[in-house]
């Protein structure tokens, strides 16, 4: 394939490729939420996320044992 025609493949793939656009609008919240309800909620996802992962690292050498 010479590097002309390549290249004219490149461009035609590339341009065919259209990134769809969402509609989205962005309204008030309905509910206001206070910073101790966001701390709470934050607290609570980084324990259900972190938690598990911090009891599997710290007993990795138990893990490894059995």
């Amino acid at each position: 394939m010479s590097l002309p025609a390549a290249c004219r493949l490149l461009r035609s793939t590339l341009r065919t490729q259209l990134v769809p656009v969402a509609n989205l609008s962005s309204k008030p919240a309905k509910h206001v939420i206070s910073g101790v309800d966001q701390a709470i909620a934050m607290t609570a996802f980084f324990v259900a996320i972190l938690g598990p992962s911090g009891w599997v690292l710290s007993h990795l050498e138990d893990y490894k044992n059995k």
